[in-house]
């Protein structure tokens, strides 16, 4: 094996203690577990979704499935972005980090996703009891990266988003997004 080919094989490896997916929102770091990131795409076009929880923006067709997309400014209570900054983070910057959630696939909206990297073997350190909605925020800890602190999304809770889009055939199979015609494709 020439040094070039050993190079990018050590370069590829998965490496064990980059477990998590950092990305920031409103100049917050938070990250997901690498283990339920399925993809990190730029942002597609969203159909909007009658009904559907204030957080949840609509749906994208994404690789044959529809996806309901999680604006995470609003499921944190952060202001929205401007129209002008809105156009710049679906351009450059904006991202969508793609989870499994409870075996269904969901799109978080991001400002921008920093990098992959772990806790340095240290476990998650609870987070805060600040009263009111505590299982609302869904974290499931916090740790420190990089000089400061990073929020741990706890994926799993937000099933109660994707489960009433499921229920009333929002998103699933044979769905499609709304206004869209029969046997149209995106």
């Amino acid at each position: 094996m020439t040094i070039a080919k050993r190079s990018l094989a050590r370069k590829n490896r998965h490496d064990p203690t980059k477990s998590l997916v950092g990305f920031v929102v409103a100049d917050i770091g938070y990250a997901v577990p690498i283990a339920r990131v399925k993809e990190i795409v730029n942002p597609m076009p969203v159909f909007p979704v009658p009904h559907a929880p204030r957080q949840v923006i609509g749906v994208a067709d994404y690789r044959g499935e529809i996806v309901p997309v999680v604006d995470l400014r609003i499921r944190f209570s952060l202001p929205p972005l401007a129209p002008a900054e809105a156009n710049a983070t679906k351009g450059s910057k904006g991202k969508w980090v793609i989870v499994d959630v409870a075996g269904r696939l969901v799109a978080l909206l991001v400002d921008a996703v920093t990098e992959v990297f772990g806790t340095g073997g240290a476990d998650l350190r609870p987070t805060p009891t600040l009263g009111g909605h505590e299982d609302a925020r869904g974290f499931a800890g916090v740790t420190n990266y990089s000089g400061g602190l990073v929020f741990v999304l706890d994926t799993s809770r937000l099933h109660d988003l994707v489960d009433p889009l499921l229920a009333t055939g929002k998103i699933g199979p044979g769905s499609r997004p709304p206004g869209l015609p029969q046997g149209s494709s995106t």
